[in-house]
This record gives structure tokens, sequence and C-alpha cells, in this order.
């Protein structure tokens, strides 16, 4: 899917379009008042009985399908696929909890709880917000920074690359870090999403306003907009902007009416900060819900896709939920674009049952977790395999060894000639050669903090390492 902006038809196609991703439209499902009825004039009086107390829950096999995917799968021994969604509908119905989410007849989105999600959701609160299973290069400070860094360079490659933005990861992650200017509107995506996602976390114990959110949005599009009619850069009455299929420009959603805007950003803002649903909502859900909503309003001309999961990093992180710095959503979602937009469309065209999009989102979550647990796992497996190789064939002494080995496990600690002087009892002439000659040798950076030198892990330290043993 992707935003357009309808622009005068002298202007080529190219300018108005963001690359997306072609999605079907999934047939609508019957409601469950359409079903009750059908079943209600059957020829069987007790028919509508047997199926509602048939032990269909509300997501078979673990599984929450949609009308489009269950109707062409083998119902139950003794239903048919009518039957087999009208017993679906009636477990979901019993759980469901409405929402403040409106669509624009004001019928009110809602979710469910059933197991599948109950499962992800308690993954997840063991894994984003405790302590006791923090992976050793998070929980130190030495090294936690790096892995922020990481992780935030990803987001805003990945973030903007569902946008449109066309450049390799190799290109961005090096004009971030060398903080040299982009060069096309691709990289000044990227660079917009960094420095937006920075700016959440110092959001993060603010309340969420309006202006919040035009600040971030206007983080995201620093020079990627024309002028637009208004300094927020918000959609007018027959602007035609809409969500549309690339292949066949098929309407896939058309967004509230543009007046509606400042009142539904304001119950979004209600919704952020507050708890407005008379029922206890999961962190997470609300984070996912926010998500969705910003996405569903669509109250910007463009750029809603990449300020909807800000405001998903924005929501987690208010809430305590510390694990998502580290995580890259996007980098997931850009695996399978199309998934991300069947969600929405599931949702839309099912009774605004958002439960669709929240067990997807929760999947994601889940797989982002477990893609970081790997990179941990093989980041340690590389130190450790380094520090073998290191202690068999680099030529240093047991000094000059204990540092290195401290260095490849803690990226970013510094060092100075005093410290390893006290570190390791030997003279300060001593202590001076040890780190000079690391230094020369590439394996330090040498800096000045007043008159004091101060060395630090060179960058990729572990392949320079490495290099020195081959």
């Amino acid at each position: 899917m992707a935003d357009k902006y309808r622009l005068p038809t002298n202007i080529p196609p190219a300018s108005s379009i963001l690359v997306g991703t072609a999605v079907r439209i999934p047939e609508r499902p019957p409601t469950l008042t359409e079903v009750v009825m059908q079943l209600s004039l059957s020829e069987d009086p007790g028919r509508l009985l047997e199926v509602v107390t048939s032990q269909v829950g509300p997501a078979p096999g673990g599984r929450y399908r949609h009308w489009d995917t269950l109707r062409r799968l083998p119902p139950p021994p003794n239903l048919t696929h009518q039957e087999w969604w009208a017993a679906i509908k009636f477990a979901r119905s019993s759980l469901r909890r409405e929402l403040p989410l409106k669509d624009q007849s004001g019928r009110p989105f809602g979710y469910c709880l059933p197991d599948i999600v109950l499962e992800m959701l308690h993954g997840i609160d063991r894994d984003a917000s405790g302590r006791l299973e923090m992976p050793e290069p998070i929980a130190n400070p030495h090294t936690r920074d790096r892995y922020v860094q990481s992780s935030l360079i990803e987001e805003a490659i990945t973030s903007s690359q569902l946008e449109g933005a066309a450049t390799t990861r190799e290109v961005a992650k090096e004009m971030i870090r060398s903080g040299r200017p982009p060069i096309d509107r691709s990289e000044l995506m990227i660079l917009n999403n960094y420095r937006a996602i920075k700016l959440i976390a110092e959001f993060k114990n603010q309340p969420l306003t309006p202006e919040v959110v035009f600040t971030i949005h206007r983080t995201l599009t620093h020079g990627t907009l024309e002028p637009g009619p208004n300094p927020q850069n918000l959609r007018v009455p027959g602007d035609g902007i809409g969500v549309y299929d690339d292949r066949d420009n098929t309407l896939l959603h058309a967004p509230p009416l543009a007046e509606e805007i400042p009142q539904r950003m304001s119950s979004m803002c209600d919704f952020a900060n507050h708890q407005p649903t008379g029922v206890f909502l999961h962190p997470v859900i609300k984070a996912i819900v926010l998500h969705f909503w910003l996405a569903y309003d669509h109250p910007f001309v463009d750029g809603n896709g990449r300020t909807a999961r800000a405001l998903f990093y924005w929501s987690m992180l208010s809430q305590g939920l510390w694990l998502v710095e580290f995580l890259s959503i996007s980098s997931i979602l850009c695996k399978a674009p199309s998934k991300y937009s069947r969600s929405f469309l599931y949702t839309e065209t099912d009774e605004n049952d958002l439960t669709y999009f929240i067990v997807y989102h929760l999947k994601v979550i889940r797989r982002a977790i477990e893609e970081l647990r790997a990179y941990l796992a093989r980041k340690l497996a590389e130190v450790r395999e380094t520090e073998i190789l290191m202690r068999s064939r680099v030529t240093v002494n047991h000094r000059q060894l204990a540092l290195l080995s401290h260095a490849l496990r803690h990226p970013g600690f510094r060092y100075t000639i005093d410290s390893h002087q006290r570190s390791h009892n030997v003279s300060y002439q001593t202590a001076r050669t040890d780190l000079l000659d690391l230094a020369t040798r590439g394996l330090l950076d040498q800096t000045r903090a007043g008159k004091a030198f101060v060395f630090s892990a060179a960058d990729e330290l572990p392949e320079r390492l490495k290099a020195l043993t081959t």
C-alpha cells in the first residue's frame, strides 16, 4: 500500500507515488447478524443452537483467521463454511472489547483476547520489560549504547524503505555514522527517520499531544515534501488522498473526512495518555492500537506510515517496555510487507475487528526479539572466537591481552594510562608503553581529554584482531 497525493495530471505520476506493495482486497465476510439471520431461517429450527454450542473457539488451531482464508479450508465435520464462520463469530463476540476509535460511520473498533494473544503478550512482558534475563551486552552500560545505535540505524533504514526509500544499507549506515549530508531523497528520508526515532526517546516521559505528533511528523518528512496547504501538512477536503493498490490504482482505504482530523487526533492523544476503555488495556496492545489509529486516520498528505510506527515506539517506551529500543520492527515488516497491509484490510472488512492487526503485530514483535537474541548470540560467539585466536597468535604481553579481552566485551570503554597502571600495578612508563603500542597497531583509538591520553577499542576490533592472526 502507498500514500498518493493526487496532483494535477501534468505532473509525472512518479512524483505523486511512494512505492508500495500490491495487495488483494479480501472478500468481506458475512457479519454476525447476517449469519444469525440465515441460520434462523433454516428449515431446522434447532440448527442455530447446535452451531452456537459446537465448541468452536475464536481461533481454531491457534490461528485467528479471516473469512477470506477460512472459506478455502475444509470445515469441521457436520458444519458448513457459513456455520463454521458463525460459530467462530459467536465465540469472538463474547470476548470482544470495544475501543474509543471509531470508523467513518461512527462504529467502534474492538479486539479479542484469545489464547494466542495472551500467550504472545506473556512472552513480550517477560522479554521487553523484565530484568532477570537481560542479555549481558544490553545489561552492560558500556555496550548498551552501541546496540541502541545499531538498532536506531536499522529501524531508520527499513522504515524508510517501506515508504519507498531506495538505497543500500551499507550506504545509509555510512551516511549516518560519518555525519555526511544526504545526497538524494531516499537518504534524506532515512536520516529524517533516524532523527525522529532519537527524538522519540526524548518524548517518552511527556504526554502525547497533537503538537508532539506534528513535531515527529515534521522531523520525519523534513525536506521531502512540497509546501502543503497548512503548516502541519494535514489533509484538506477534496485532496483525494487515500491508500491505493499500486498495480491498478484500486482504492484500498479511504480515510475519515479531513474536517474530522483535529477532533480525531485529540481523541487519539487522550487514548495514548489515559485508559478510557473501561477495562484493563495491556500496554503492548495500547501501542499497537495507537499505531493502527494514526494509520487509519491518515491525517497527513504523506509520511503516515512512518509516523504511525514512530508512535508505536513512543507508546512502548513511555510504558516502560525498554527492550523496544533494541528492536527494529520495520526490518520484519519489510520482509513481508503484503502481510502488514493485509492485517489492516482484514480489520476493516470484518466489522472493525482489530485482533487481526494485533495478532500480526505481536508476531512481528516476537520475531524481532528472537532476531535480537540470535544477533547477540552471534556477536558473543565472535568475541569468544576472537579471544581464543588472540591468546594463541597475537604477540602481546599479559597486560595487553587482558585489556584487549576487556575491550572486546566492552566496546566504548575508555582506558587511561593511570587506570592501566593501577589495574596491573606497574610503572607509569610501562602502562604508557602498553597502550601506545596497541594504538600503533590500530587496535586502540587514541584521543585527548585535557592533557591526558584516552584510549578506546578501535572500530571493528574483532576484525582487526583476526587479521593479525592470519
